[in-house]
């Protein structure tokens, strides 16, 4: 197979490829038996779109339920319900798969310069069994659902309830392969596909951050899979693992749970740090300030989020000495997410910056992550946590960093990549007005529930004193408008994809090899292997090429 060096490509045509992924095959076998990484991450997004949609739903309904101190929507067990299935299916089903299942599936071949993942038959099997993990999980919910909290505490998982624990918990053990099985083919993608001249520090860093996120799929992921196999096995079988009053430790199981769900917020966050630094850095038209410490910054939180979980237990009974030792490292890895937002400022510092949907999501994203990351720094600290940790203080620092800065990310790096995912542009007025609409939205939406977490009102409860309720129905006005701004994208990218405009290989003007291909790109990505030359977010080199392009079609 011959090799060639990629340069930016010819005269951009009206009209789409004749040949690309999208029409290759057709017919929904040729979808649901795919092996192609592109078909398999369109796939993901269509599930993850229906998952946060009945996410959302359970959402809306708590909100409804607070806008009046008493209890008059729902009852209290109904209630129960409805906050575990909305943080589950939402922790679960689309926070930890969004960005690496669709946008990296979609990208990490490309920008390595392969043809498809290094397993593509396990691709597909993950994606099959985040289906069967959610459909169990919807089985559940259709049984009456489950009252545990998405953080299923036992003993109250495994004794006190006597709703649908194990087909949740089985729900969740197999969606948890799902992610073993994608961090694992990420991999080895990216040990061992790179085309020729991409070395370790010409990798993008998206790439670093999903690399880096998926050590901790691979590390982490099978304890909470043990966790909740024992929870199964002590509510079928009655033996005393976690249940005091027969020889158990609860504390066994917050140890288990927690050394899994606080890297998973790593999972979550850094690929979506790592779409952030691709869309910085092309709207500022400069390389990414220091490179190198935000390629590391991404291993070390993957690094340090492994030792931080007990800081999830200083109200549980945990040695106070352990406690002040978890305290220390909690603090140590804010770290590696400061010096990335101290580098993207940087960036953004002199740059030719011009705001354009996705950039409008990245800066949100900053502004929102930047938020939550200082409040953690109050629940971090043992006597600020004990005071707060079950207060809406918390949800609203959880929000503000894993849905403000998430979902941002999610949908920033969607907008960047849409055209080339579909080959057409987005409106963007309205795609512009979405971006504003959500970010309003989100801090109307959370910022009430720091105060409500000082002022004392704890969280999990459908009933609270009538003083809370000017600020419970600000938080649900604010719930509307970010309804809005996610309903949306939604819309316009439906829009877009029949009527949207052509958008050519390259619309951003973008460094990276997937710009330089055509959009869609061809199934097989690169009809010959692409050699690299030149450093990521080279945007010299890339001027350079476009006034040589320029002058080319002037002669």
């Amino acid at each position: 197979m011959g090799s060639t060096i990629l340069t930016l490509p010819p005269v951009e045509t009206a009209s789409l490829p004749k040949e690309h992924y999208l029409n290759s095959s057709h017919g929904l076998k040729s979808w649901l038996l795919t092996q192609d990484h592109k078909r398999i991450a369109w796939l993901y997004l269509i599930a993850l779109s229906f998952f946060f949609l009945i996410g959302s739903f359970f959402a809306g309904m708590i909100r409804l339920e607070l806008l009046t101190p008493l209890p008059d929507l729902v009852a209290s067990d109904t209630y129960n319900k409805l906050f575990t299935m909305h943080g589950i299916i939402m922790v679960f089903l689309f926070l930890v798969p969004s960005v690496p299942a669709t946008l990296g599936n979609f990208l990490i071949p490309i920008m390595i310069g392969a043809r498809d993942l290094a397993f593509p038959r396990i691709n597909l099997l993950s994606w099959y069994l985040y289906m069967f993990g959610g459909l169990c999980t919807l089985t559940a919910m259709a049984m009456g659902g489950v009252d545990t909290g998405w953080t299923f505490v036992a003993p109250l998982s495994t004794h006190y309830l006597n709703s649908n624990v194990v087909m949740t918990g089985v729900a969740i053990f197999i969606a948890g392969f799902s992610s073993i099985f994608t961090g694992l083919n990420f991999i080895v993608t990216i040990h061992r596909m790179r085309a020729p001249g991409m070395t370790w520090f010409r990798l993008p860093l998206f790439v670093w951050a999903n690399y880096a996120a998926s050590i901790i799929m691979v590390l982490a992921t099978p304890v909470l899979a043990i966790a909740v196999v024992l929870v199964a096995i002590e509510r079928l079988l009655n033996f005393g693992i976690f249940d005091p009053t027969k020889g158990g430790d609860p504390l066994l199981f917050e140890h288990l749970f927690w050394f899994y769900s606080h890297p998973a917020v790593y999972i979550m966050i850094l690929p979506g740090m790592g779409v952030i630094s691709e869309v910085i850095s092309t709207f500022a038209r400069k390389r990414i300030f220091g490179y190198t410490a935000v390629a590391f910054s991404s291993v070390s939180i993957a690094v340090f989020g492994f030792f931080v979980w007990e800081h999830h237990m200083f109200i549980m009974g945990v040695s106070n000495y352990s406690a002040l030792i978890f305290s220390l490292l909690t603090m140590l890895v804010a770290v590696p997410s400061a010096i990335k937002v101290f580098n993207w400022a940087s960036t953004l510092y002199k740059g030719s910056i011009t705001f354009e949907t996705p950039m409008l999501y990245a800066l949100g994203f900053i502004g929102l992550f930047t938020i939550g990351g200082l409040t953690g720094v109050f629940l971090g600290s043992m006597g600020m946590d004990v005071q707060l940790t079950e207060t809406y203080f918390l949800v609203a620092h959880f929000h503000f960093v894993m849905v403000g800065g998430m979902l941002m990310a999610f949908l920033a790096g969607l907008h960047f990549w849409w055209p080339k995912m579909t080959g057409r542009m987005y409106p963007e007025s309205i795609s512009k007005l979405a971006a504003v609409t959500t970010f309003i939205g989100f801090i109307l939406t959370f910022m009430p529930q720091f105060v409500l977490g000082y002022m004392g009102m704890p969280r999990r409860y459908h009933s609270y004193p009538p003083e809370f309720q000017v600020l419970n129905v600000l938080s649900t006005a604010g719930a509307t408008v970010l309804g809005v701004g996610y309903l949306m994208p939604v819309l316009y990218f439906a829009w877009s994809l029949k009527y949207g405009r052509i958008a050519g290989s390259n619309p951003w003007h973008a460094t990276g090899l997937e710009w330089q291909m055509q959009s869609p790109p061809l199934t097989e990505n690169f009809t010959t292997v692409p050699v690299v030359e030149q450093e990521a977010y080279d945007y010299e080199w890339l001027a350079k090429k476009e006034a040589e392009e320029r002058q080319e079609i002037t002669v």
